[in-house]
């Protein structure tokens, strides 16, 4: 299993989780999702952090690149370039 973080700011949350949400079938049917988990910044409800986990990360990878991910973006009203971590699962001992 792989997870990509995502950060960034957005005009209006309650806005962009709208358009955040309505992409939950595309990343589940066409990018091989399993979860994820969205976060808010105590001090600033307008940043955001977004744990997605995935099979893999060269499935979060298109994801990421993919036309959709960018269009639903600019209509959700994300105002920063986004801070993108992808990690790879390591099994504990």
């Amino acid at each position: 299993m792989a997870t990509m973080i995502v950060r960034h700011r957005v005009a209006n949350f309650e806005a962009w989780k709208k358009v955040f949400d309505s992409m939950h079938d595309v990343r589940i049917k066409e990018y091989n999702w399993l979860g994820t988990e969205v976060l808010r910044d105590e001090n600033d409800p307008n940043y955001v952090t977004v744990i997605d986990r995935v099979k893999d990360v060269a499935s979060a990878k298109r994801y990421g690149g993919s036309q959709a991910l960018h269009d639903a973006m600019q209509k959700a009203g994300v105002i920063s370039a986004p801070d993108v971590t992808f990690m790879n699962e390591v099994e504990a001992a």
